[in-house]
């Protein structure tokens, strides 16, 4: 049980680390990215999870450690997982949105699109 803490807090520090660079960098139009930085926040709660998990699994008895740490990095996984989908959604639909304002050519600006079919 040592050795899948020890695991659990090394995964939890990468995340973190990996969420903070994320976070630090200057937003992009990189689809990439932006996925990258919107899943931040996600990934620092699932660093968390994992953290807990490996506390606990260090602290309590075999069988409760055991289901604890299953539950937590399940949780973290899936919480990356949902973070990711959620992410990606969004930034498609951005996109669609602004490829959409560019096909109408409009330039972005309502009032552009209505004075100009006046």
């Amino acid at each position: 049980m040592v050795v899948a803490a020890v695991l659990c807090l090394c995964a939890a520090f990468v995340t973190a680390a990996q969420a903070v660079w994320s976070l630090t960098r200057p937003p992009t139009v990189d689809y990439v990215r932006q996925v990258l930085r919107a899943v931040a926040p996600t990934q620092l709660a699932a660093a968390v999870m994992l953290a807990a998990g490996a506390v606990v699994s260090l602290s309590a008895k075999p069988p409760m450690s055991t289901v604890v740490l299953i539950v937590c990095v399940a949780g973290a996984v899936g919480t990356v997982a949902a973070g990711c989908w959620q992410s990606a959604k969004a930034v498609l639909r951005d996109e669609q949105h602004r490829s959409a304002k560019a096909a109408a050519g409009c330039g972005g600006a309502c009032a552009t699109c209505t004075l100009s079919c006046g």
